[in-house]
């Protein structure tokens, strides 16, 4: 069968895309390359250069690649900047979304991936955060993908089509070094451009109800997440009717931002500047760890990286990127 990846070009995108052809299985990609890079994929693989909103676009794409099922990350994904453009959020994922699934229903498609988030709880207190958890989100980000999960479930009742949503937790690391993150919205690059920069990364309060009191999360390598996503792939292809599946992708272990900071000064060898503390940012809960209990029994999928594996492979693409980096 022939999977279309929406936003394939993109970070975690290409490594699905890797993933899934490396395993066997036909992919085209669709992205509008806002964040993708086309060299990122794997050859063969082939790129339909635009955006989920274009419903002729993806009516051809469907026929001509004679697609059979879909794995969907294209969206919008910065926390603030969907505070500041919540409009643009909404559009982007919600509504592309609602167009990529009319696209899916008219061409006869009955498999879904779709890629959700652990925004979708805000601000759980609990030790581990499982799929029963309450969703509250806290920002339309995670507005937009809760929504989204509704939307795809509800899709897939009234059209018999089988969907999948994964709830990422903290996504680093790289397979390889020209695969690596290139933005800086995330801890760990955020970290290493501070570095490069010379100067302090930062550790927003030191206070919270944790063991050495920073806050704790579940780091979860983009090679296991992208491991996930086939394991989900195949489940839904495997399905003879119309289901759905809810689970979380993370270890179930935990990190402090202390130690993660630790780990990343051992690993670029840069113990100076220190990190420094600063006040608690608005919004940020003490603990945020994942139950991966489900996603085990369900898919037989275990995380098989480390926090250390993550930043070991992203420093390694960072200073790829960044060549100044090693000579600081």
């Amino acid at each position: 069968m022939t999977w279309l990846i929406t936003g394939g070009a993109g970070y975690i995108g290409a490594h699905v895309a890797r993933v899934m052809a490396d395993a066997g299985e036909d992919v085209v990609v669709l992205d509008d390359i806002s964040a993708g890079i086309p060299e990122r994929l794997p050859e063969g693989v082939p790129l339909v250069s635009g955006t989920v909103l274009d419903r002729e676009l993806l009516d051809r794409t469907l026929a001509g690649h004679r697609v059979n099922g879909v794995v969907h990350l294209a969206a919008r994904k910065q926390v603030g900047q969907s505070v500041e453009q919540p409009l643009h959020y909404y559009r982007e994922n919600v509504h592309g979304l609602g167009t990529l699934l009319e696209a899916v229903v008219a061409a006869g498609v009955r498999r879904f991936v779709f890629s959700s988030s652990a925004a979708v709880y805000g601000m759980p207190d609990v030790d581990l955060v499982t799929e029963d958890t309450p969703c509250l989100p806290m920002n339309p980000y995670g507005e937009t993908k809760l929504t989204g999960e509704w939307l795809v479930r509800a899709a897939g009742r009234a059209h018999g089509i089988a969907t999948a949503c994964l709830r990422y937790f903290n996504v680093a690391g790289a397979a390889r070094p020209e695969l690596a993150d290139t933005g800086v919205f995330n801890i760990i690059p955020m970290y290493f451009d501070a570095l490069t920069r010379g100067e302090a990364p930062l550790i927003f309060g030191d206070d919270y109800p944790t063991p050495d009191g920073t806050c704790i999360r579940d780091y979860v390598h983009v090679s296991d997440l992208a491991d996930a996503h086939l394991a989900a792939a195949r489940r839904t292809a495997a399905q003879r009717e119309a289901g759905d599946l809810t689970v979380n992708i993370g270890t179930g272990r935990g990190v402090s931002v202390r130690e993660l900071a630790d780990l990343i000064a051992e690993i670029t060898g840069r113990t100076e500047p220190a990190a420094k503390v600063v006040g608690r940012r608005p919004g940020d809960p003490a603990r945020v760890v994942a139950s991966a209990e489900l996603i085990s029994r369900e898919l037989g999928w275990t995380a098989r990286h480390d926090v250390r594996e993550m930043v070991e492979s992203a420093w390694q693409g960072w200073c790829l990127l960044h060549p100044e980096a090693r000579s600081r």
